[in-house]
C-alpha cells in the first residue's frame, strides 16, 4: 500500500531526526514533500506550527488527516502502514519485538551519548570555549555504545538480525556524522564496513549524507 499523495514532513534536511524519517520513508517507497523548518529556517514557534506540534520541534509529519511528531513514532507508523510486514518491520509481533527493542535502544544511546554530548559539543561550541576533557569523556561513553553495535553487526550482519530493519535506520543515521567529524575515533573495521554498506543504499546517500556546515558555531 502506498499513499495516494505525498506525506508532508516539516524539518530541515540537516536535522538528524528528520534524516532518519526521510531515509525510512524512502526505503519504504513513501513519497514525501519536505518543508524546511527549525534552526535557521525558524517557524517552530508560530501558532500554525505549534498547533501541529506543541513541542515546537522537528520533524512533524502529516499523512492525510493524521499529524504526528517524534521521529521514531513516525517511522513505526510509516513502516506499519506502508511496509509489507517483512523483515524491515515484521508483522509477526515476536519478530517485530526484536527490531523494536534495538531501535529503541539505538535512539536512546544516540540521543544521549552522541548527538548532544559529542556532536553538538564539538560542532556548536567554538574552539577555545569547548571543554575538551568533557568531550573526551563523552566520546569514550559513545564508544561503549558502538561496542554493543559492533558486537551485534559482527554476529548478525545487521543490528537486529540478518536483515536490514528499522533498527538500522535509527542506529545507522548517526554514523555519517561520527565518521566525518574531526575527532579521535577507535578503529572499528566491523562498523566501518557496515557504514560502507549503508552508503551503498541510495536513500542513505541522499538523506543522511548531508552537510552540517550550517550548524557550526
Amino acid at each position: 500500500m502506498r499513499p495516494t499523495e505525498p506525506i508532508t514532513i516539516w524539518g530541515r534536511a540537516d536535522s538528524s531526526n528528520v534524516q532518519a524519517v526521510m531515509w525510512g520513508a524512502a526505503e519504504l517507497g513513501v513519497p514525501v514533500t519536505r518543508i524546511d523548518a527549525g534552526h535557521r529556517f525558524g517557524g517552530l514557534d508560530s501558532a500554525d506550527y505549534r498547533a501541529r506540534n506543541p513541542h515546537g520541534r522537528v520533524p512533524t509529519m502529516r499523512d492525510g488527516d493524521l499529524v504526528m511528531w517524534e521521529s521514531c513514532a513516525i517511522l513505526r507508523y510509516l513502516a506499519s502502514r506502508y511496509g509489507d510486514g517483512g523483515a524491515f518491520w515484521p508483522a509477526d509481533p515476536v519478530a517485530r519485538a526484536q527490531v523494536d527493542m534495538w531501535a529503541e535502544w539505538a535512539k536512546h544511546e544516540g540521543a544521549n551519548h552522541f548527538t548532544y554530548p559529542v556532536f553538538w559539543n564539538r560542532i556548536r561550541i567554538p574552539n577555545g570555549e569547548r571543554d575538551e576533557a568533557l568531550l573526551a569523556r563523552n566520546i569514550a561513553r559513545w564508544e561503549e555504545s558502538l561496542d554493543r553495535i559492533e558486537a551485534q553487526v559482527s554476529q548478525h550482519g545487521w543490528l537486529a538480525g540478518p536483515d536490514f530493519t528499522l533498527a538500522d535506520i535509527i542506529a545507522g543515521h548517526y554514523l555519517f556524522r561520527w565518521f566525518t567529524m574531526d575527532i579521535p575515533r577507535r578503529p572499528r573495521p566491523v562498523i566501518e564496513g557496515w557504514y560502507q554498506v549503508l552508503q551503498d543504499r541510495p536513500a542513505y546517500r541522499q538523506h543522511v549524507m548531508v552537510s552540517y556546515d550550517a550548524l557550526r558555531a
